[in-house]
């Protein structure tokens, strides 16, 4: 059985990940998407250098191109599903605190909207 990947939308029906895929050159679109599809398929067996844990519930899709080290933070959600939540350039060794914590915050609304545990 799949797993559902599905993105994060904030109150105004805006989905921050798409749009910050769609800002990508065509090359780094397709490596992201074929890697949200591998997601799909393979859940939470999908480790690294795929995929990586970052803190508590946030994990991050892992992809680098010729801009650097494109991220993608996500969290698993009840029914086999995961949440996009957000996208950013990485451009230092550690992933920097804001990026995670605007993860998180979007992680929170996502289950005070929609149920579940945090």
């Amino acid at each position: 059985m799949n797993w559902s990947v599905e993105y994060y939308k904030d109150h105004n029906g805006k989905e921050p990940v798409a749009d910050f895929i769609d800002s990508l050159p065509i090359g780094t679109q397709t490596k992201i998407l074929r890697l949200i599809d591998l997601l799909g398929d393979y859940g939470v067996l999908l480790k690294e250098p795929y995929t990586k844990q970052i803190r508590d519930k946030i994990r991050e899709i892992r992809i680098s191109d010729n801009r650097g080290a494109v991220r993608i933070l996500y969290f698993t959600f009840t029914g086999r599903r995961f949440v996009l939540l957000h996208g950013f350039i990485k451009k230092s060794d550690k992933t920097p605190e804001k990026e995670i914590e605007i993860a998180e915050r979007r992680m929170n609304d996502f289950l005070q909207r929609y149920g579940g545990k945090k």
